[in-house]
């Protein structure tokens, strides 16, 4: 049932009574709205809001999935300042590289696992072209053909397709004819010009990220869409980069969810920059709840948030904790996020989910119901 605003959390600024109005009437709120949500809704206001929108959504249901990420270098061509994860290709003696081989290992390790997907994202590798993650992808479907396959960036996309000499069109359809099934949402960062030129000023800009998660939608295929929020960007940075995935979506109707990511300023160039609170990070999931409206998942990556605060955030209109990943994604904890090894059982995120009143259920990738675990005694979770 959803949660209607008590008088003592109704704000006295009409601008965000009048924002009140628009959401519960099932109006979309502007970009200037959405602004004004950053510099003046209280975190009871915004939050409760955001609630309201997530049960209209989803009533109580919180998904997850059965999943594992193979990482297959993280020997990258690309220096992002607020990266600790990535080591230069010129000094990839400190880094990893995956073979082919090593790689199907990783998968072959789920043979008798009900695992549903696997999640595949990297460095930017010079020598890991085209064909090399085609042949991968090929090998996992013959392998294991019901595995969903969801891979790449678009920065790893962009520079595989710049490499091989082909069209985004190309070489998107080319990796889906080898398997590739969606895309994850990474390397999107802050849209705005000004902020990626300081941050990341080297890899694929906004129109070339939004060109190739278009291009995904216009051959059938679903893809996510992230924000990295809480370095040097700003309100209007925020409102601008969402606007931008709203107006795509509009368009396409290809985004399956919106994941915010917490800058983690360890062992990076942007440790000086201090992290954002939790109460800004639930501020930011609830606007964006609201604002996104045409999104219909919000998703909270446990492994960058936490546990403890990723399930916190489930009252503040996130319905998606992502998956059991069984420690085998290093992004963040190198990084220094809470999770230095992120791994869940199925019975860990229906535990976490329960304990904060809501319904766990299993998905696919693409968001079918596997199974419901609201009635399931934890005994015979598997």
């Amino acid at each position: 049932m959803a949660i209607v605003l008590s008088e003592d959390l109704l704000p006295k600024n009409t601008g965000l009574k009048n924002i009140a109005t628009k959401v519960y009437n099932g109006e979309r709120i502007t970009d200037e709205e959405c602004l004004t949500l950053f510099e003046k809704g209280s975190l009871g206001f915004v939050g409760s809001l955001a609630n309201y929108v997530r049960e209209k959504l989803h009533g109580d249901t919180t998904y997850f999935n059965r999943n594992f990420h193979i990482e297959p270098t993280n020997a990258c061509v690309y220096t992002c300042n607020f990266c600790s994860y990535s080591r230069l290709y010129a000094h990839r003696d400190e880094a990893w590289e995956l073979s082919l081989e090593q790689m199907m290992d990783i998968v072959k390790k789920y043979d008798n696992e009900p695992v549903t997907e696997v999640h595949i994202v990297g460095g930017v590798h010079p020598k890991m072209n085209l064909e090399f993650f085609a042949e991968l992808l090929r090998k996992i479907k013959a392998h294991r053909p019901g595995l969903h396959i969801k891979g790449f960036t678009a920065v790893e996309l962009d520079y595989m397709f710049r490499k091989a000499k082909k069209t985004v069109e190309e070489g998107m359809q080319y990796l889906k004819e080898a398997g590739l099934e969606s895309l994850p949402g990474g390397g999107a960062e802050i849209f705005a010009a000004g902020v990626r030129q300081q941050i990341c000023p080297d890899k694929v800009d906004a129109d070339g990220w939004l060109k190739i998660h278009e291009t995904a939608h216009q051959l059938g295929m679903h893809t996510n869409a992230t924000m990295l929020y809480g370095h040097i960007e700003n309100f209007a940075d925020r409102v601008d980069h969402m606007s931008r995935l709203r107006a795509l979506q509009d368009k396409t109707g290809g985004f399956n969810t919106f994941i915010p990511l917490k800058f983690r300023n360890g062992d990076n160039d942007m440790s000086h920059v201090p992290e954002s609170t939790l109460i800004e990070d639930m501020r930011l999931y609830a606007i964006a709840r609201i604002y996104m409206d045409n999104f219909p998942h919000l998703k909270a990556y446990w492994p960058m948030l936490g546990r403890q605060n990723a399930q916190l955030s489930l009252s503040f209109g996130v319905n998606d904790l992502d998956g059991t990943i069984d420690d085998t994604t290093k992004i963040y904890s190198m990084a220094g996020a809470e999770e230095q090894t992120p791994s869940m059982t199925t019975q860990d995120l229906v535990v976490l989910i329960k304990q904060a009143q809501r319904k766990p259920v299993e998905r696919g990738t693409l968001y079918n119901v596997i199974k419901d675990y609201s009635e399931t005694s934890l005994e015979t979770v598997g």
